[in-house]
Formats: structure tokens, C-alpha cells, sequence
């Protein structure tokens, strides 16, 4: 972990709308000083409702959120001027040019004019050769990596990225994640929802899971991986198999395509796999194969495995 200070502290947050409708749970989440931070969820589930109550663009019905130590509503100028916020929408302001909402934004926020600063955000996102150009010219693509540079022109300790590289081409993509990158390695927190979950197993130290309103799980990537991930061996086999041998029915093992296939799922953290000891038992059954590959579970699909045991 990049940092052990916690640099965002949500305490018992809810958010209950007028209608009844409850968008967050108690929600209590830590995020260090200097890490990359994904936030998984369906569509739904509260992920910018809890990024917009954070920055300060929706209140909370109760709780509080801590952000360098500054209370969020008490001391909202404090936390606001260590935030930048990339939302979801296009929401540029369309006439003007790429240099002057860039340098409008990091007006707001009360930072002297400082164009070296201005010249670096924009070269770092490809857009220098743009700084002239009317915003409503560009391509979506462009416009997000606008909405990039206005989150960064006041220089924020802490980055949100509300789905940013959705309707994003390919390429655009993986230069934003060489952005984020390099924003990490300055200290810039981040924290980033997503679709794109091969994105945060890339990218993120931890991941945390919200499902309706609630945070059902954060732990670091790799324990994930690890803890939830199935680790599978899968044996091609000389001859289709019928059924698994009685003598092998304690082992964890299921037939696979067209009868073909042996599969073995094994705890990845154990001592011992067992895999040699039940390679041996096979022979001893008469059970023949002559291919071996392994397999393990996919951020993505240890994400909905979760999802569905709460629902």
C-alpha cells in the first residue's frame, strides 16, 4: 500500500431521497494516502452518490465525511480544494476554448493563474495542440480528457474518476491509465469507478464492492484474488467419463466438456494443492489424459459471484 494515513474517512454515511428511496447504507470506508482505490458496483448501487456526498455536490441524510482531516460540510473550502472530480457527464462548457475553461476551473478554486502548470496538465493529456480549439469541435474522447485537465488545474491531493474512459475508444484508454499512472507515482490519490473491471484489476491496490447502498467487501486486490478467486486445474482426457470414481468422490472434482474434461479446483493459499497427490490417484483409476492447463477466476467474475450472494 502506497500509504497508511487515511486521507478520506466516511463514518455511518446514509442518503435517503424525499421518495424513501435509500441510495447509501451506513457506509464506512477508509482510503489511504497515495493508493489507487476501485469502487465496483452495478448500475445502481450508489457508487456516484457516495463520490458526489465526498466532494460535496449532495448532502448527506446522516454521518460524516472526513477528507486530510477537514470535516466536509464544516470545512468544505478546505476538503473542496484537495479534491478534483471527473464525472460521468460531458458537462464542458462548449464555446470556449480548451485553455480558457482549463484555466477558468483553476480559478475557481481561488489558485493564482500559474500557465506552466496549465502547459504541463495539457501536454500530459495529449491536449497542447488542442488549447486553442472551441471544446464543441472536439471528439468525445477529447472532451474527457478535457474534463481531466479542469479536475486537475488546481493541483488536488485527491483525483475522483466517476467512469472515466466510458464511450472512451481504445487507445484514448490506455493513455488515461498511463495519465493515472503517473499522476499515482506524484502521490495524486485516486479513486475510480468502472465497467471496465479488467481496468481495476489492472490498476487498483484495493477494490471495494457496493450493491444496493451498501459496501459488501474491501480488501486489496491480490487478497481478493487469492481469498475468492478459484484456482482450477483442467485435464483433457483420453476418453469421455461417465462419472467420477467413488474413490475419488472426497476430492473436489467435476466433469467437464463433453465428458472430456476433468476439472480440479484448489485453494491457491493452501500448503499443499494436492495436485500431485491426486494426479497419482487418477493413474490408479485407470483415468488417462493427455493435456493440463490452469485457469483462475477473473476480477470480473468474482464481482458477480458477490453481487449474486447478496442479492
Amino acid at each position: 500500500m502506497p500509504g497508511d494515513a487515511s486521507v478520506i474517512r466516511v463514518n455511518n454515511l446514509c442518503k435517503t431521497y424525499p421518495d424513501g428511496f435509500e441510495a447509501l447504507k451506513r457506509i464506512n470506508l477508509d482510503i489511504s494516502e497515495g493508493e489507487i482505490f476501485a469502487l465496483l458496483g452495478p448500475n445502481g448501487a450508489g457508487k456516484t452518490t457516495l463520490i458526489n456526498i465526498i466532494c460535496g455536490i449532495v448532502n448527506a441524510s446522516s454521518g460524516d465525511v472526513a477528507v486530510n482531516g477537514f470535516d466536509s460540510v464544516r470545512e468544505f473550502r478546505q476538503t473542496r480544494s484537495l479534491i478534483g472530480l471527473v464525472p460521468q457527464e460531458l458537462t464542458t462548457e462548449t464555446f470556449e476554448s480548451v485553455w480558457d475553461t482549463v484555466a477558468f476551473s483553476r480559478g475557481l478554486f481561488g489558485k493564482a493563474p500559474d500557465p506552466g502548470h496549465l502547459e504541463k496538465v495539457l501536454k500530459s493529456l495529449s491536449l497542447w495542440d488542442k488549447k486553442d480549439n472551441v471544446i464543441m469541435s472536439l471528439s468525445g474522447g477529447m472532451k474527457r480528457r478535457v474534463l481531466i485537465a479542469k479536475a486537475l488545474s488546481h493541483e488536488p491531493r485527491i483525483l475522483f474518476l466517476d467512469e472515466p474512459t466510458a464511450g472512451v475508444d481504445v487507445e484514448l484508454r490506455q493513455d488515461m491509465w498511463e495519465i493515472v499512472r503517473e499522476l499515482r507515482k506524484s502521490g495524486v490519490t485516486i479513486i475510480l469507478t468502472t465497467h471496465y473491471i479488467e481496468e481495476a484489476e489492472q490498476m487498483a491496490d484495493r477494490i471495494g464492492v457496493i450493491n444496493h447502498g451498501e459496501i459488501i467487501l474491501v480488501q486489496e486486490k491480490k487478497q481478493l484474488m487469492r481469498e475468492l478467486g478459484k484456482k482450477q486445474l483442467i485435464l483433457d482426457l483420453d476418453a469421455p467419463l461417465a462419472a467420477i470414481p467413488k474413490e475419488l468422490s472426497t476430492r473436489n472434482l467435476e466433469i467437464g466438456a463433453n465428458d472430456k474434461e476433468l476439472i480440479y479446483s484448489y485453494d491457491t493459499q493452501a500448503e499443499n494443492t494436492g495436485i500431485t497427490t491426486l494426479l497419482g490417484e487418477l493413474r490408479e483409476a485407470g483415468i488417462n489424459f493427455h493435456d493440463v492447463k490452469t485457469t483462475q477466476s477473473s476480477l470480473e467474475e468474482i464481482f458477480v459471484d458477490l453481487v449474486k450472494r447478496i442479492k
